[in-house]
């Protein structure tokens, strides 16, 4: 698994070091616009609704997108315990990735959306940084795990928490993951 990553890693550096790529959509504004409600959890579609997951990454790869995003922001321990799915972790983090690769049929990188916990972290406040990393650290195996090409941290506000999330991919894809970093 490693040197498939690696070789798609890779092959993204050298594309992106040579022409413009680009990325899909917001996917929660168009599975909304599909009738899931504001208040549930959007990464959970992936096993309740997979083919409006598949479907939304195809119209993106259709549009000319060359990177396509797992539907898995909140897919971390601390944000599913809110839903009552914190034991279904592995199994959304994995399905966002098989929907995504589905959905781009080998036509796009597949990047692994991952968002802040919803947590105060020290020193504003009571999660402490080695429980940050370990939330990253577990949703971030299973994308790895399910094949990811690359990483990309949306939405941060907290730099403290970025740098736990950096920390957490270094320590599960390998010696040089791809990772990307927006920042709010």
């Amino acid at each position: 698994m490693q040197t498939a990553l690696k070789s798609r890693a890779l092959e993204f550096r050298d594309q992106l070091s040579r022409r413009v790529l680009v990325a899909d959509g917001a996917l929660g504004t168009m599975l909304y616009a599909r009738g899931a409600f504001i208040n549930r959890c959007f990464d959970e579609l992936n096993l309740s609704a997979p083919d409006m997951v598949r479907q939304i990454h195809q119209e993106y790869v259709k549009a000319g997108a060359h990177l396509i995003e797992t539907n898995t922001f909140g897919a971390n321990r601390a944000r599913l315990a809110g839903f009552g799915l914190a034991e279904k972790l592995k199994a959304i983090n994995e399905a966002g990735v098989r929907l995504a690769r589905e959905g781009t049929q080998g036509g796009a990188f597949v990047a692994a959306a991952v968002g802040p916990l919803g947590l105060r972290i020290e020193p504003l406040g009571p999660t402490s940084f080695a429980e940050a990393r370990t939330f990253f650290r577990e949703q971030l195996e299973a994308l790895f795990g399910a094949g990811i090409d690359l990483v990309i941290f949306e939405t941060f506000g907290d730099l403290n928490e970025l740098r736990e999330a950096v920390y957490a991919a270094r320590e599960t894809g390998g010696p040089d993951p791809v990772l990307i970093a927006q920042v709010t």
